[in-house]
Formats: C-alpha cells, structure tokens, sequence
C-alpha cells in the first residue's frame, strides 16, 4: 500500500513579509500622524477664545479692538487685575456667588442623590408615573417657568434675597440631577441592600452608608454641573438681585459696560476671575467626572 504524501505548504518570502510589516506600520502611523494632526488643530480652535480672553486682559484701555488684532499685548498691563478690585467691589461679589453656588450645589447634590436612590430602590404606588412626570419636566423650557416663580417668591418676600436662587435647587436639586443619580445606582447590586436590611439597617441607613460612598464619581459630576450652572447664571440673579450688595460676579461683569464705552480689558480680567474656580474644581475632579458619565445610563 503506497503512502501519500501530503503537499508541501508554500514558504512565505522573508523579503515580501518583511515589506508587508513595514507597509502597514507606515500606515498605523499615518493615521496616528492624522489623529495627532486633526486633535491638537481642534485643541487651538477652543483654546483660541481662552488666549485672546487673556491677552486682552493684559492690554492698555483702547488697544482692544484695534485693527489688525493684537494677538501679544504691547504693553503687558498687569495692573488691570489690580484696578478691577479697586473699580468694583470684586471681593463682594465672588463672596455672594461662592455663598450662592456653594449651597446650592451642597444641598442640591445632597437631596438628589435622596430622590434618584428613591426611584431606583424603593418601590412604592406610582413610583413610575412620578419619575416619567421628573424625565417631563426636562423638556419644558425654564423661561417658561420664570413669571410664575417671580410672582410667587415676591408674595413670599424673597426678593432680593439669596432664597430664590437656593431654596428652590436645594429641593432635590433638578430632574438632571435626580435622573443621572438614579440611573447610577441602578448599577449598584440589590444584594448589598439585602445584606444591608439583614443586618438591620433601614432605608435612610442604607443610603446614607451604602449608596453615597459608592457613587463618589456621580456625585461629583453632579456637583461640577451643578457649581457650575450657578457660578455662571445670570438671569435669575439679575431678576431676584436688585440691590447692589446682593449681587453675584455674573451681573458684575455689567459694571465695566457703559452707556458708550465697553472696557474690554477690565471685562476680561473680571471673567478670566471668574473661570478659574471652574478650572480648579473640574482638574481636582476630573477623574470622577469622566468615571461618573461614563458609568452612568448602563443600566435603565
């Protein structure tokens, strides 16, 4: 009985590999040059407006808007950040809007977390009605809402004071907030409240010591938005704020705009002021900013 031999499989070219491996690395890079090329192009387009914000800040009063445009400021005026304190009550008004953001955010955050861990976990009569009534409410327009909530914080007295622009966020924040806190802790496993209940802990226990330690990321996304919603609003602190002591950075930015000459420089000064508490808070908690939308709407 003869054997068969099997056919030999053909031997590859050591050369035509070779050139294979060079032809899609040079591709890879290629595209990593293209990624890196079109990245760091959009980088200077939004980091454009923040640079021309600081050169005009250090520029001299009427050198602003000069054609053609002065990218470098000739001369550097760094006395601008000094006058602006001495034109305006600055120091008065980052205290209102750190009083105003601050306890807003806290309390906003804090009640939130409450009602978003009350949809997700507790089942109670028209749990379901009353969170798609909360997901409703996100398409109605706020300036909808703006007269009759006028009208009802001047016959509670609160105008010009800071209620208006607390007491109503720091009713479980927003529907935002309640939303994207209970869509987190629908991740979280139900055996840990089990477990939780089985030792003898009740509702409030449970969200207090289980529930809030767990969701560091979304709280602190929430507080980011949050803060940041309040340090830059100006609407309603213009509405509710009339007298000059109350009012918040926001509104004073309106100081340096005159009747017929806008001070550029000194505007700009007050508003690179005013984002530096945003920078910070935002690279403090850039980590749990970015892990908290990410982990958030995985499960629904």
């Amino acid at each position: 009985m003869s054997s068969r031999l099997a056919p030999s499989m053909p031997l590859q070219d050591p050369d035509a590999t070779a050139v294979a491996r060079a032809r899609a690395r040079t591709r890879r890079r290629a595209k990593e040059l293209f990624l890196y090329t079109v990245l760091i192009t959009l980088s200077i387009v939004y980091l454009l407006p923040l640079y021309w914000m600081i050169s005009t800040s250090l520029k001299k009063t009427g050198s602003e808007m000069v054609f053609p445009p002065q990218w470098f400021p000739n001369p550097v005026v760094w006395t601008n950040y000094v006058d602006v304190f001495q034109q305006v009550p600055v120091v008065l008004y980052i205290r209102n809007s750190v009083i105003i953001a601050g306890v807003a955010t806290f309390f906003g955050v804090l009640t939130a977390s409450l009602a978003g861990y009350g949809f997700a976990r507790i089942r109670f009569p028209g749990r379901d009605f009353f969170f798609a009534c909360c997901i409703a409410s996100l398409m109605l327009p706020e300036i909808v809402t703006l007269i009759p909530e006028f009208i009802l914080f001047r016959r509670l007295g609160w105008v010009n004071t800071f209620y208006p622009l607390i007491v109503p966020w720091s009713l479980a924040g927003s529907a935002f907030a309640v939303f994207l806190f209970r869509q987190y802790c629908m991740t979280i496993p139900l055996e840990l409240d089990e477990a939780a209940r089985v030792d003898g802990a009740n509702t409030f226990q449970i969200w207090w010591g289980i529930i809030l330690p767990l969701s560091k990321a979304v709280l602190a996304t929430l507080a980011i938005l949050s803060f940041t919603h309040h340090w830059n609003e100006f609407l309603r602190p213009l509405i509710y704020l009339g007298r000059p002591e109350l009012r918040t950075l926001a509104i004073g930015l309106r100081a340096f705009r005159g009747e017929y000459q806008l001070a550029w420089n000194y505007m700009m000064a007050v508003a690179l002021i005013m984002l530096i508490p945003i920078l910070v808070l935002f690279f403090v908690a850039q980590r749990q900013f970015v892990q908290g939308i990410v982990m958030t709407g995985i499960k629904g």
